[in-house]
């Protein structure tokens, strides 16, 4: 009956208010949130360490804890001279390269790297001296992070550069098709060219 004796304007403003009512606690709860949020992330000071300031008011003035100021040691490296080290000393200090039949091998192979692989391109070395004067071998340790898939083999480690080359020859066999194309391209012509070619040609004659 109440709401019979209510006119449809008075309904709709009803519902306007508590549609206004709602809209207003949920910015309250909103803002609240954001609050408590905004606390739990600020940084909190701890009471048994309190941050003490390194500028103490005595009555001549402001006086300035030394404890924390740069020390006197690191003041003079800073602001004194450097000690700028002669390269030729540098150099003197410098290991000499102990020349082993393996390492001069080694480093012709580096000299004919265009050769080993001519897909990729190598800055001419037109250098004189075919051994450096200072240098150093290492061995290149793999580090904890690769996976085991793109470590090598036991097996397939090999002491210098050119049984590398030597192994990786035999699973492929280039050079040997290389060299013989280079064979074929010289004896071209020749008295030993023609006697392979009736050779081949007596053969395939008995195979008929």
């Amino acid at each position: 009956m109440a709401d019979e004796d209510l006119s449809n304007e008075q309904l709709k403003q009803l519902l306007r208010e508590a549609e206004q009512r709602l809209r207003n606690k949920g910015k309250q709860q909103m803002q609240i949130s954001t609050a408590s949020s905004i606390e739990s992330n600020l940084p909190k000071i701890t009471v048994d360490n309190p941050i003490v300031s390194y500028i103490k008011s005595t009555k001549t003035g402001a006086q300035v804890d030394r404890s924390h100021l740069v020390t006197e040691k690191e003041r003079k490296l800073a602001n004194g001279t450097r000690v700028v080290e002669d390269p030729i000393t540098i150099k003197k200090r410098a290991e000499d390269t102990n020349l082993t039949p393996e390492l001069k091998r080694d480093l012709q192979l580096l000299r004919m790297r265009d050769v080993l692989d001519p897909k990729r391109h190598y800055k001419k070395d037109n250098k004189k001296q075919q051994v450096p004067e200072f240098s150093q071998v290492g061995t290149i340790i793999e580090g904890p992070t690769e996976y085991f898939s793109s470590r090598l083999l036991n097996k397939d480690r090999k002491r210098t550069l050119v049984e590398e080359v030597l192994a990786r020859e035999k699973a492929s066999g280039r050079f040997k098709s290389k060299y013989n194309e280079i064979q074929d391209a010289k004896t071209s012509g020749k008295k030993a060219h023609y006697k392979k070619l009736r050779d081949s040609r007596k053969k395939g004659v008995l195979k008929r």
